[in-house]
């Protein structure tokens, strides 16, 4: 019976088939996305309307970090907007 050769160790990573002799992936790394990008993004987001190949290019494209600090700067611009807009509503109603 012949025997299997026995697995890596844990402590070094599994090889990429694909990787040339430098350790690169053979795939290309979409570039990415820029701040406009990332502000569009979570903008229709907030709107729960965003198209299937735009959703699928941002996985690849967008971080989270990025997608999480331009939500949270969204969400303050967009209550900082409410807040004006109540009290120019109060300030003319004369109250």
């Amino acid at each position: 019976m012949p025997e299997t050769p026995p697995p890596p160790p844990p402590d070094r990573p599994v090889p990429d088939p694909a990787a040339g002799p430098d350790g690169a992936s053979g795939r290309a790394q979409p570039p990415p996305a820029s701040f406009g990008q990332v502000v569009g993004a979570v903008f229709w987001s907030f709107f729960g309307v965003r198209k299937g190949n735009a959703m699928r290019s941002d996985e690849v494209r967008i971080r989270p970090h990025q997608v999480i600090l331009v939500g949270v700067l969204l969400a303050a611009v967009f209550v900082a907007t409410l807040l004006v807009i109540v009290r120019t509503i109060i300030k003319t109603a004369g109250a």
